[in-house]
């Protein structure tokens, strides 16, 4: 069990990195969009959220947590980048 812990705790390490790194991504979206409501887009929210739920198929989980995941880390960003512009 202490090996499969170890194993969780890394690759929670690991996508913390990458969360920080999409985030990264949502203040330079929020730099280059010249309008606050250019920041939602929900053409571009579903489109992201049905890539999840593909990838989550192609790496063995659940679509349906995926979309649930996708669901939340989307509009968090999307507040994110809400508050990114606001502070330009």
């Amino acid at each position: 069990m202490m090996e499969v812990r170890a194993g969780v705790d890394s690759i929670d390490r690991e996508l913390s990195r990458l969360l920080g790194e999409r985030f990264r991504f949502m203040e330079a979206a929020a730099r280059i969009k010249p309008e606050r409501n250019m920041v939602r887009d929900e053409a571009r929210k579903a489109e992201v959220i049905a890539n999840a739920r593909a990838n989550a198929a192609i790496n063995g989980f659940p679509a349906e947590v995926a979309g649930d995941l996708w669901e939340v880390l989307v509009e968090a960003s999307i507040a994110y980048e809400l508050d990114v512009f606001d502070q330009r």
